[in-house]
């Protein structure tokens, strides 16, 4: 998604090996034991599939997009160690697919997953994520300007509205979307009639529905593979989003 953006320094032959378990994983189990930092340890599949929030309908919302149940965003977001913000755009965006492309079956803590591994929920660096979805500082990755082997990948002055760099491109936001990248998949996930890569809101259904296009299916693990590989081709990044997604479907239960 991001034209390797990162560089892969060293990746264990086992890392490769273990893919596949990981992704299984990710679909039913999952979860650290404390708050904050997602546990690195996998626990052993189950025939669960990750918990997903119940639905409720603001009338008032003209788009008619299902609301996250308010006593379960709750709960779910003190067991997982989610900021609240970050969890109801997860699973915002899970409902939102399950009426547009169910059967992709994406699940919140996928999402979740990503979005620890990309800007731990937009509070990367001691930032602190608003009741609006944004961070207290926006998320920039580095200049892609070919140097630490990094891709070179010149900005637009339709890029440089985001991210101010007038030379070198960036990626934006939370979930880091590259400015190309949202031009095509970025959406209004709160409903505001602006689609903002630094709304985490709109992030998040940006993400979901880029990682359904394919017509993967998320609980098999070729499918979850395949999608999050999608989103950064990088094995060392897709086991790590796994280790991520699966703590939190387990703390979520």
């Amino acid at each position: 998604m991001r034209s390797s953006v990162r560089v892969v320094v060293a990746v264990v032959a086992a890392c490769c090996a273990l893919l596949g378990l990981l992704a299984l994983a990710v679909l039913r189990v999952g979860g650290p034991v404390e708050a904050g930092a997602p546990d690195p340890e996998l626990t052993q599949p189950s025939v669960t599939v990750a918990p997903a929030p119940a639905r409720t309908v603001d009338p008032s919302r003209s788009a008619g997009r299902p609301l996250v149940d308010p006593a379960w965003l709750a709960r779910t977001a003190a067991a997982a160690g989610i900021p609240l913000p970050a969890l109801r755009a997860y699973a915002g965006a899970e409902l939102v697919l399950r009426g547009e492309q169910p059967g992709c079956r994406l699940g919140w803590n996928t999402l979740a997953g990503i979005g620890w591994v990309e800007s731990q929920h937009g509070t990367v660096g001691g930032r602190t994520l608003g009741a609006d979805g944004r961070s207290s500082q926006p998320v920039l990755g580095p200049a892609l300007d070919g140097s630490g082997g990094f891709a070179a990948i010149h900005s637009t002055p339709a890029s440089a509205a985001w991210h101010g760099d007038r030379v070198w491109e960036h990626a934006v936001g939370p979930l880091q979307f590259l400015a190309s990248t949202w031009a095509r998949w970025g959406a209004d996930g709160d409903g505001d009639g602006v689609a903002d890569p630094n709304d985490l809101d709109d992030a998040a259904l940006a993400a979901a529905r880029y990682l359904c296009a394919d017509g993967h299916v998320l609980t098999s693990d070729g499918g979850w593979n395949a999608a999050t590989n999608s989103y950064n081709h990088d094995a060392d990044y897709v086991a790590r989003v796994a280790a991520a997604a699966n703590s939190y479907a387990a703390r979520a239960r």
